[in-house]
């Protein structure tokens, strides 16, 4: 694909794979780019800002100030002005910064003013990047929706081999090709996505509900948006950041609340994503005041909450996609496949308690797919935001789509 008139901001920082930028500039620029480099301060131990100049043809900055005129690079304005945020190579360093939004350079405060989609690419030992503290910081940083560029496996620079090298140039410069090439495939469809848990009131203290976090209907949301389409994202209490500016955000609590925001959308949609975990049941009558513990036992009796994804799914259009979720303990296919049916999904991504770091609270997934063709995806253990991206993949194969 070529990249012509796409403005890319690479960031560079302190890593011995700092060599690598030089190549992946040329390609990126042989390609039509506007590259326009930032540097860490550590990373001018490692290559000099004029070779990478030369081949971007663009002053690297690294520095707030220009010392020589009393100008100041404006970290805002680069966030404003790119299409794409690479930073290759990322070190353990600047991973921990990004991860728990430091601010003490240049790239740093790009970083958290950009606007644009990100690509973080890291490099390091084997046993740094295996580290507990380095997974949950990459772990962190793709639940914002940063795209991973997972470290590629062989020799390393302390002459170990494993897993840490920095992905291969042309291998990113294909990882952007591909994101530009799709970057706007739902462009102009309107997608409506359930997320989170519900809460069923008790009292005016106490509900029912359950663990989600809405982790994964986050994901897939900042997916959609990344690729041009208009979301409306109905969210169940979650703790989750989340910019109202990126989507129609409809914030409730109760299951009755949710089909409510959900049914008044839904004729207007080409996607419904049905990635909310609601409770099935509600307490039958909520206490006006706090129950006080007077009993040593007390029953709730539960009516039953209407079956979101069911309704609506009899009521789907022509030409519209449903898409369910199932999360199972056991006999997790034959669930899953019994919903498809009953729920008149298109496709229903299923997961399961017993995979380890896989369902609620976890930044990773592990799923596998049911088209209503018979056709099964099954991914292994990924970020949410690589599941995500997985899930978009299989609704564009769904034969409405195509």
């Amino acid at each position: 694909m070529n990249l012509q008139g796409k403005r890319i901001l690479l960031g560079v920082t302190g890593s011995i794979a700092a060599y690598k930028s030089a190549l992946l500039t040329r390609l990126l620029v042989k390609s039509g780019a506007e590259v326009q480099i930032i540097m860490s301060t550590s990373a001018l131990d490692f290559i000099t800002p004029l070779t990478l100049a030369t081949l971007s043809k663009r002053p690297v900055l690294s520095e707030f100030s220009k010392k020589d005129t009393g100008e100041w690079n404006n970290h805002v304005e680069l966030g404003l002005w790119a299409d794409l945020f690479v930073v290759a190579p990322l070190s353990a360093n600047t991973l921990a910064k990004f991860a728990n939004g430091l601010c003490d350079n240049l790239l740093t405060a790009t970083y958290l003013s950009a606007r644009c989609p990100v690509m973080l690419a890291p490099a390091m030992d084997l046993d740094m990047y295996q580290h507990p503290a380095v997974r949950a910081n990459l772990a962190r940083v793709t639940s914002f929706g940063n795209v991973l560029l997972d470290a590629e496996s062989g020799e390393l620079a302390s002459g170990l081999r494993g897993q840490g090298r920095m992905m291969e140039p042309e291998h990113i410069l294909a990882e952007v090709e591909t994101f530009f090439s799709r970057a706007k495939d739902f462009f102009g469809k309107k997608i409506l996505i359930t997320m989170g848990p519900t809460q069923e009131a008790i009292d005016p203290v106490r509900f029912i509900s359950n663990h989600s976090s809405g982790k994964m209907g986050l994901a897939i949301a900042r997916n959609f948006k990344s690729r041009g389409a208009e979301v409306f994202l109905i969210s169940g209490p979650v703790s989750l950041p989340i910019n109202s500016e990126d989507f129609h955000l409809y914030r409730v609590k109760s299951a009755s609340e949710m089909y409510e925001v959900a049914n008044r959308l839904h004729q207007q949609m080409d996607f419904c994503v049905f990635a909310a975990a609601v409770s099935d049941y509600a307490p039958a009558e909520v206490a006006a005041q706090k129950i006080k513990k007077d009993e040593s036992e007390m029953t709730i009796s539960l009516r039953k909450n209407v079956d979101i994804a069911k309704e609506l799914g009899k009521a789907k259009r022509p030409g519209q996609i449903h898409v369910g979720f199932a999360l199972e303990t056991e006999r997790e296919e034959f669930h899953a496949k019994g919903k498809l049916e009953r729920k008149n999904f298109d496709l229903i991504v299923l997961n399961s308690t017993r995979d380890e770091g896989a369902g609620f609270q976890h930044d990773t997934n592990r799923v596998k797919i049911f088209h209503r063709d018979g056709r099964v995806v099954e991914s292994g253990l990924e970020s949410k935001s690589r599941i995500a991206e997985l899930i978009l993949e299989e609704i564009k194969k769904a034969p409405v789509w195509i």
